[in-house]
């Protein structure tokens, strides 16, 4: 019972003997003492009696309405209250129950909302981290993780520590605390560029700040692959128009060679042939390049997949995963482009070593060899389409891999082994 449901019941006891006692004062000289006492004790105790009957369903009601409020008080919105009468008290709990009910609808939906918007910070490509104003992180995703090279969970742990272990680049922009350009480069991997972006939150009356670090370097790699294909598409165009009427032409010189009996003209004609055909699978490659469509990811057993890879390109295959999500056809040319290079860079057969592992959400493919390596300036541009260091290359390989790769949302970095070859790094999300 609460203190004031108390206090009311005590002033009910004494306005009730006052009463009794004003009453029946003027009977005391009508009346022997004696008699007036035991009239009054009579009188009092059937007033008690019905103080206590009428107090009862004010009590329960009372007793209810404490239950209620301190569940309120707890944030539990589920217990309703079982007074049910026909009266006041009743009509007041009546209303406690559809708030409590319109409370715990509330209460789900925010959950939902919650649970919802977590799912999609965590799986955001940008990378978010939320610092209180003790220096200690109080959210970060799986990219931030990744970003600031830790290996366990960021959450708990001090700002402090964890500068001294992300790249220097980052450590600086978390200590300026200021929007700008970052740039990025990781032993012999591709320059990254990212933006950083800097907020003030107040957080249940806290302050504290987020820090939003957005990578850029694949945008500026989607531009630019974009105006290659476009490139691409306006030159293979004209070149099939033009090798047409050239491979219809050189179709009937050769007619007319051979009716002419001259072996000298047949050369030149069969060499013209034999160019075209070279220069029509040429502009086939860029095609496929320029009309690469969007990946149709579905979940595949990638042990079937590498075992029929295997046959055609032998390497040493170590594989965790059974399933990975992606476009079955896309990451078979993919698998093969490297294989094909790393078979290619001169290296022994039995160097040769295709690694999948599993990252956090990421799936991770690494292929090694123990060739020739690259040098820096040929790994700065190994990505670009165009770009070769062979003689009959046409550039197209290892872009055609980077394309995959970013429209699987996914990564690939290139850097040199330090034992000698060449290590190539692809992550999927899976």
């Amino acid at each position: 019972m609460t203190t004031a449901l108390k206090k009311l019941k005590y002033k009910a006891v004494v306005v009730m003997f006052v009463s009794i006692f004003t009453a029946c004062s003027p009977v005391i000289y009508l009346l022997s003492m004696q008699t007036w006492l035991i009239v009054s004790s009579f009188a009092s105790f059937m007033s008690c009696l019905l103080m206590k009957l009428a107090f009862k369903n004010l009590i329960k009601a009372f007793n209810a309405l404490n239950v209620g409020l301190l569940n309120f008080k707890d944030g539990d919105f589920s217990n309703q209250l079982a007074y049910q009468k026909d009266d006041e008290f009743g009509q007041l709990c009546q209303l406690y129950n559809q708030t409590a009910q319109q409370l715990r609808k509330e209460k789900q939906w925010l959950y939902q909302r919650e649970m919802m918007l977590d799912k999609m910070l965590q799986s955001a490509p940008q990378a978010l981290l939320l610092i209180n104003d003790n220096g200690v992180v109080v959210f970060a995703n799986q990219s931030a993780q990744h970003l600031m090279a830790s290996k366990q969970v960021l959450e708990g742990q001090s700002i402090l520590d964890l500068r001294k272990v992300a790249p220097k680049e980052i450590s600086s922009a978390i200590d300026k605390a200021q929007d700008g350009l970052i740039s990025i480069c990781q032993s012999d991997a591709e320059e990254q560029v990212w933006h950083a972006s800097v907020g003030d939150v107040l957080l249940n009356n806290q302050h504290h700040n987020l820090y939003i670090f957005k990578q850029l370097t694949r945008e500026l790699n989607r531009q630019e692959v974009a105006v290659w294909k476009k490139v691409i598409r306006v030159i293979s165009h004209e070149l099939n128009n033009s090798l047409g009427p050239i491979s219809s032409m050189s179709h009937s010189g050769k007619i007319i060679a051979t009716k002419l009996d001259d072996s000298r003209l047949h050369r030149v004609f069969s060499t013209i042939d034999e160019r075209i055909s070279h220069l029509t699978e040429f502009v086939q490659g860029y095609g496929t390049f320029a009309k690469l469509p969007a990946p149709n990811v579905s979940t595949i057993a990638i042990r079937p997949l590498l075992e029929s890879i295997q046959l055609q390109w032998p390497t040493q295959i170590h594989c965790e995963l059974d399933t990975l999500k992606a476009d079955k056809g896309q990451l078979e040319q993919l698998i093969i482009n490297l294989l094909k290079n790393a078979h290619e860079s001169g290296s022994q057969t039995n160097a040769i070593s295709l690694t999948v592992e599993q990252g956090h959400g990421i799936a991770k493919l690494f292929i090694e060899d123990a060739g020739q390596g690259m040098s820096e300036s040929v790994l700065t541009s190994a990505l670009v389409p165009f770009y070769s260091t062979k003689s009959s290359g046409t550039g197209l390989g290892l872009a055609l891999c980077r394309e995959i790769v970013e429209a699987h949302n996914g990564y690939i970095n290139l850097s040199n082994r330090p034992t000698g070859g060449l290590s190539v790094e692809v992550g999927l999300p899976n």
